[in-house]
């Protein structure tokens, strides 16, 4: 099993908790955390600034297309951030993603 890591931003808890407790339910991710950010950057050529949430969540790297098609269904945003990282892990806490994501 090859663990990932994903970054989404996404403009408010709301809509944060409602795609995390999806991705949740349906077994594409092991955990989901959610924290304040301050965003700065390029939108439609201008430079934006704002408050938003980012959802750090932890999964299989071979589920990212069901992940990302799963977010973009939900998402508020056009374009929305979904950035992903393989990662290497204790093996209790990569036993553990495998075990609770299937």
């Amino acid at each position: 099993m090859s663990p990932s890591i994903l970054f989404v931003t996404c403009p408010n808890y709301k809509s944060a908790d409602k795609i995390s407790e999806v991705l949740l339910k349906k077994k594409l991710i092991a955990c989901a955390k959610v924290s304040s950010v301050k965003s700065a950057y390029w939108w439609k050529g201008k430079m934006e600034k704002s408050s938003e949430v980012l959802m750090t969540l932890t999964a299989r790297t071979n589920d990212y297309s069901k992940i990302e098609k799963e977010i973009k269904r939900m998402h508020p945003y056009d374009v929305p951030e979904i950035i992903s990282f393989k990662v290497k892990g204790s093996k209790d806490y990569l036993d553990w993603i495998s075990e609770v994501v299937k």
